[in-house]
């Protein structure tokens, strides 16, 4: 396309400037000058003497609308932060003015300043908000919460469809600012665990609100690496090589827990203790080969696997390209619609709500299609409705200091019988079974601001990490042991032999013995007739832990969340109220006041 002078608003000069440059601009760069060009426009343009005022596109107010944006989020393992400071990092480079602040950091009573907020938060466990949302989310949903009249806002819902809340707290956030007063900049978006395309069309939708466009506008382009990042990413992961792959447990042991080196030697990626590998995995061969078997497709046919349009083997398809371990009330409604299976339609409806609780329990896509006869479907039309195979985030067992170019992993092999048929965890499986030294995983660094060892080398730690739980812990000790770290730490470790199960054992009593960890007690829960857990261990020294926390330790929690990480909150409360002659009220307002110091840190799953 030649720009002509008769035919737009440009003078000779700036036709032929804008000739020689466009045809040299990739499409990426025409994207980003077609948003900033966008972004440049305010909602309204006053009239002057020699110009009448712009038309104002419909449902505008006739109101400028502030360039300052006020970005909060909520996140547990580090998504949402991450797509929070992209969102920041975008809308600033179209000029608007971006704060971004997680929800632990951001004082309350600012919110009636705000005119643009945009909420990015994780639903954490069943329903509830991640640690660091949950003091904003509390003030929002008391009576000291302001009237929002002259907010706009929007809600970044992140989720796994799998549960049953799911999105819980991005729609409580939603609804309650709509309460308040608050008018949408563009409606809430829920995203499953494949959030990136969901997540780019919020934001198009946001900048389209913000700059007072109604419906269209460009997607904002992916913000390009910054000097010194590395190129790999969540999308575009690093292959890393296997270096090692190691059993921890002892023969006759009841557990495997692989220990993993892999490396990443020409990735430029990078970490800090307390940060997690995301590794994409395959599908077990063995329950791909069964699928192909019970639908009696060709493994060989050539199906799409993305909106890209592209295309691979169905096998292969269903081995690296999609979920096929979980099933979700979505993936069952979508494929009632593919079938006319009424047993199916009759586990949906409305009143069977338990029922399908109970079904979707520990089952696959081999149960789905099995128990509902779903033949005569083609491969492509039922891969349509399949999640993509998400990435398994794994709390990282080394530090970067300590082992430059590598990163460790602790994975426990997850083996078990539901339903009639053996269960086995996607990535533990690969790890423990199929992953030889030569081998590549595809993975990513997760970065996670809210477990981090504090910024002064003399603060005291209390780790509490009981099974795999001890990974972060060994990056904590390695890191320390690195920069000569002088302040005193105490480590809580538990599983079930001390002979078989005590993981990284030799080098947690080198750490001791060197004065690196000053303090350590275990507990096996079946070495004795009655089950000890860490949470008793660490009552029996509530006294000096008490102390620990009165002299400004920090609390680090790592493991499983149902049952353990319940237990050790209300024991810390417990030694909290008995030590510090207090209520439980007021333990609990001690503890949360910790939290809110970022004192009290959890990495649970």
């Amino acid at each position: 396309m030649q720009f002509q002078v008769m035919n737009s608003p440009f003078n000779q000069e700036q036709a032929d400037l804008l000739n020689r440059l466009l045809p040299t601009l990739t499409e990426s760069q025409k994207v980003w000058l077609s948003g900033y060009l966008a972004a440049s426009q305010t909602a309204f343009v006053p009239a002057t003497p020699e110009a009448p005022a712009a038309e104002l596109p419909a449902g505008s107010t006739g109101q400028t609308i502030s360039k300052e944006v006020t970005i909060l989020y909520g996140s547990q393992t580090g998504n949402a932060q991450g797509l929070a400071e992209k969102a920041g990092k975008t809308l600033e480079g179209r000029g608007f003015q971006v704060t971004v602040s997680s929800m632990s950091d951001f004082k309350p009573n600012n919110l009636k300043k705000v005119q643009n907020l945009l909420i990015v938060v994780s639903t954490h466990g069943e329903g509830d908000p991640p640690d660091n949302a949950l003091s904003f989310h509390e003030f929002l949903h008391g009576r000291r919460a302001p009237k929002l009249d002259d907010l706009h806002f929007s809600v970044l819902s992140l989720g796994d469809s799998s549960y049953e809340f799911f999105c819980q707290t991005g729609k409580e956030f939603d609804q309650r600012l709509e309460e308040l007063g608050g008018t949408r900049l563009c409606p809430r978006v829920d995203c499953d665990l494949d959030y990136d395309e969901p997540a780019s069309e919020w934001l198009e939708g946001v900048f389209s609100g913000l700059s007072g466009v109604q419906g269209g506008g460009t997607a904002p382009a992916p913000a390009a690496p910054q000097v010194g990042e590395s190129a790999y990413s969540r999308t575009y992961p690093f292959k890393a090589e296997v270096l090692e792959n190691l059993n921890l447990n002892g023969r006759g042991s009841n557990k495997e827990t692989r220990h993993l080196e892999l490396s990443l030697a020409g990735s430029g990626l990078t970490f800090e203790p307390g940060d997690s590998l995301g590794v994409y995995p395959e599908n077990d061969p063995a329950l791909v080969d069964m699928l192909l078997e019970e639908m009696k497709w060709n493994p060989e046919e050539m199906v799409t696997v993305n909106k890209q349009g592209d295309i691979r083997s169905l096998k292969e398809a269903l081995t690296s390209h999609f979920e096929i371990t979980v099933l979700t009330k979505p993936l069952l409604e979508q494929a009632a619609q593919l079938s006319a299976n009424e047993s199916l339609r009759e586990l949906l409806s409305p009143g069977n709500e338990e029922k399908l609780k109970a079904y979707l329990e520990g089952r696959d896509l081999l149960d789905l299609v099995r128990d509902f006869v779903l033949w005569g479907v083609s491969a492509q039309e039922f891969i349509s409705i399949l999640r993509k195979i998400p990435a398994r985030l794994y709390s990282i067992a080394s530090s970067l200091s300590a082992n430059p170019d590598e990163v460790h992993l602790t994975i426990g092999a997850v083996r078990y019988d539901a339903h009639g048929r053996e269960r086995r965890g996607v990535c533990s499986i690969l790890a423990a079974e199929r992953l030889q030294p030569g081998d590549t995983l595809p993975v990513y660094i997760q970065h996670n601001q809210n477990f981090k060892l504090p910024k002064n080398p003399d603060t005291p730690l209390i780790m509490v990490g009981p099974g795999t739980g001890i990974a972060p812990f060994r990056s904590f000790m390695q890191e320390r042991e690195e920069t000569g770290a002088q302040g005193k730490s105490w480590l809580f470790f538990g599983d079930q032999h001390f002979v078989t199960d005590f993981l990284y054992q030799t080098e947690w009593q080198k750490w001791v013995k060197d004065g690196v960890l000053t303090k350590m007690d275990v507990a096996f829960s079946r070495d004795t007739d009655e089950k000890v857990y860490v949470q008793h261990r660490m009552f029996e020294h509530g006294k000096e832990l008490f102390e620990w926390l009165q002299e400004g330790a920090v609390v680090y929690i790592c493991g499983d969340e149902k049952n353990m990480a319940h237990d050790v909150h209300n024991t810390f409360i417990e030694i909290i109220a008995k030590e510090g002659s207090m209520s439980r009220e007021k333990a609990e307002a001690y503890l949360a006041d910790m939290q809110q110091q970022k004192r009290y840190q959890r990495d649970v799953y």
